[in-house]
């Protein structure tokens, strides 16, 4: 139901209790509105409320809202600003066809950058809008695309990133550049170095480079970077993006008179090494970028203290181990020199960070066990202390204003039943108001309830974390089927969040409890816990996935074990097809993004050299890990029914993945159906596709645990309810 629906049954509700009063009705309790089942209609249509984004004086918070369509070009993002005291609703300040993002407030806190791509533009630009009214003034007019903008703190220009042809030094020879090589009438890529793609786009050889855009009438944006002897060095790069991009992720000096930004001279490294980069400062009117740190590893997520004296930093050492935790450090400003680890021994990534105005603290979001609590840390160090444990869910996008009179602490907040919705933090009483309310109301008339979680000690001795879903409607005297849902990673875990392509309150809404686990490799239990996949990538976790079902099954009687089917997705998907090989105990088995031999995925992927990491040596070493642990190993062994789905656009699990299980399954005969997306990527992420994945996915589950007509054929036609959407 939408929001727009559920108005409508208040209303309705509302004016026949007055009917009933005027009438003479005796008062009675109201009857609570029976709650929807959760559909893929209701999901995908929620409103998504971005990062909250606070003015440096702390008086409002600016954020993207995002409105989705199944309709093409029918999804809009505009941005919306809302008080910080929360005394006032949220206000509309564009309203165009265009997705405005990247929102960033100007010193003065009455200015607002932003990028977007209007009607006129080729591609992205920035635009500026004066809160005191009137239109957003475009700043930019950049071949290549601008984004990301960061106000000099006096003001008067904007840094922003824009990637640039080899050789181009300004924004006249990029469009030269462009022009003739659309006027080619051949169609070729080259390329002489590893990797050639990345995620869901073959790279160019573009490069990221820094441009000042000073906000003077008429003044042109300058390229500072690209003549520099650091941007021409081969091998020279940001760190990747999920569009194919890279980003130098830069920021200001206090004093706006120096640009501070990681890059690596390694890149054409990736095929045999890690690839380390480095921390620059340069000189905001160009010159020769100087090395900040003379430590190699992985930089990012930088900022000042308000107080100008202290750069804090990301940092992870990049060595041979299959996850390196990042850590927070801090360097003197502007004197430079050794970095000074600020968390101690404290063993969980920090998610996001900001600092207090008196630049004496800093907060802390940090993921465990499935849940992103705040934690709060000195700026000169030591050992992070607890703030707020959310019983649900967790905070995301920390900021805190950094002229404000005192600490004033916005945020996100969500969980799996309560869409992200910006909050403002009291940490003395240990809990937030909400600012926004954009999904509340609908999210209350769902039928779905938070995860249950339960650790159990598996015959290794090792303690494992595992949360199960039940379904709307839910009787604990029932006996349920079991979907056991694998997320990817392995560097990642099962959160208490509101997700896309597995929901699992979705997947549960068809009448199934779902059991996710934890197994080891993931993150959000230290760094040991992920490390230790290393040489066991699959016959390991697979293990605790199925003990874990097992200790369900004794923990919840309302779960049926012997009735089960199991998936996942990219890593996920790489479990999926151990199953297949190693176990006949689920009735069916759906795998998206699986790989099936290591072999193949080591040598079609977008990276590789962290596979080696993770097997033990290249494929042509002595590690057996290779073959033993490739489930096509065991192709023999398969009997479990199988639906396989897959992108034909994923460049990080491509398609001969997919296509090798698919050839095993049908010469072992094993009941199977292929699903192939040509527009998808790793990510089913256009609406309709999305719909149908889901409709294929249910009708797969219900033939093979409810006893439902067998799937055959073309595509799961939609039904009445869906077509009328």
């Amino acid at each position: 139901m939408s929001e727009q629906g559920f108005d409508t049954v208040t209303m309705i509700s509302r004016l026949l209790l007055s009917a009933a009063m005027v009438a003479g009705a005796c008062a009675a309790p109201a009857i609570a509105q029976p709650k929807q089942v959760l559909t893929h209609e209701t999901l995908w249509m929620m409103k998504r409320v971005g990062a909250p984004v606070a003015s440096p004086d702390g008086k409002w918070v600016v954020y993207a809202l995002s409105e989705p369509s199944y309709e093409k070009d029918g999804a809009v993002s505009d941005l919306w600003i809302v008080p910080a005291d929360g005394s006032a609703a949220p206000r509309r300040l564009t309203a165009t066809k265009a997705g405005e993002g990247d929102p960033a407030w100007a010193p003065d806190s009455r200015r607002i950058a932003f990028s977007a791509k209007r009607e006129g533009d080729d591609v992205a630009q920035i635009y500026v809008l004066d809160l005191a009214g009137g239109e957003a003034r475009r700043v930019t007019s950049i071949p290549t695309g601008a984004g990301k903008p960061i106000w000099r703190p006096d003001g008067q220009a904007i840094l922003f990133e824009s990637a640039v042809y080899p050789g181009a030094m300004d924004a006249a020879a990029n469009k030269k550049t462009a022009e003739e090589r659309k006027a080619r009438k051949y169609n070729m890529r080259v390329y002489e170095h590893f990797p050639i793609r990345y995620w869901n786009d073959w790279l160019d050889d573009k490069r990221p480079s820094l441009w000042v855009q000073p906000l003077a009438e008429g003044a042109p944006a300058r390229d500072i970077l690209s003549a520099t002897r650091l941007a021409q060095a081969d091998g020279f790069g940001g760190n990747a993006q999920s569009d194919g991009g890279m980003t130098l992720a830069p920021v200001w000096s206090p004093d706006g008179k120096e640009i501070i930004f990681t890059a690596t001279t390694e890149r054409w490294n990736a095929a045999h090494a890690r690839v380390n980069f480095g921390l620059y400062r340069m000189n905001a009117d160009g010159g020769e970028p100087v090395l900040l740190t003379p430590t190699p590893g992985e930089y990012g997520d930088m900022k000042f203290t308000p107080d100008g004296k202290s750069l804090i930093f990301k940092y992870n050492s990049q060595g041979e181990e299959v996850y390196d935790l990042a850590r927070l450090h801090r360097v003197a400003w502007p004197a430079g020199g050794a970095a000074t680890l600020l968390t101690g021994a404290f063993d969980r990534e920090v998610d996001g960070y900001a600092v207090t105005p008196d630049s004496r603290s800093l907060y802390l979001t940090v993921p465990d066990a499935g849940m992103e609590n705040l934690y709060r840390v000195p700026v000169s160090g030591g050992t992070p202390e607890l703030v707020i444990a959310p019983k649900v869910g967790g905070y995301a996008g920390i900021d805190i204003p950094s002229d404000a009179k005192s600490t004033q602490i916005i945020a996100s907040y969500g969980s799996s039943v309560n869409p992200a919705e910006i909050v403002r933090i009291d940490p003395a009483a240990k809990r937030h108001k909400n600012l926004t309310n954009v999904n509340t109301a609908l999210a209350a008339t769902i039928d779905w309830a938070s995860p249950d979680h339960f650790w159990f000690t598996t015959d290794k001795g090792r303690r494992i974390h595992n949360m199960i879903v039940t379904p709307p409607a839910f009787d604990p005297a029932k006996k349920y089927p079991l979907m056991v849902l694998m997320h990817g990673g392995p560097a990642s875990s099962n959160i208490d969040q509101i997700g896309l392509r597995w929901n699992y309150h979705l997947l549960a809404s068809a009448g199934y409890v779902v059991l996710m686990t934890d197994y080891t490799g993931s993150t959000g239990y230290g760094e040991a816990f992920s490390r230790a996949i290393k040489l066991d990538p699959l016959r390991g976790p697979a293990n605790e996935i199925n003990q874990a079902v097992d200790e369900a099954g004794k923990r919840y009687a309302f779960i049926d074990t012997a009735n089960a089917c199991i998936g996942g997705a990219s890593y996920g998907g790489h479990l999926a097809n151990w199953m297949e090989a190693t176990t006949t105990r689920y009735k069916c088995i759906v795998s998206h993004a699986g790989e099936v031999d290591l072999l193949t995925q080591w040598g079609t992927s977008d990276f590789n050299y962290g596979r080696e990491v993770a097997s033990g040596g290249p494929p042509w070493g002595d590690s057996p890990v290779w073959r033993d642990q490739s489930p096509i190993t065991y192709g023999k062994d398969w009997k479990t029914p199988m639906l396989l789905t897959a992108g034909e656009r994923d460049f990080r699990v491509p398609l001969a993945n997919t296509l090798e299980t698919w050839s095993t399954l049908q010469r072992m005969q094993v009941p199977s159906r292929l699903l192939i997306f040509p527009d998808a990527w790793h990510w089913i992420t256009k609406p309709e596709d999305s719909r149908q994945f889901y409709r294929e996915v249910q009708g797969w589950l219900a033939h093979y645990l409810k006893g439902a007509p067998e799937v055959k054929g073309g595509p799961i036609a939609a039904p009445e309810a869906a077509k009328a959407q």
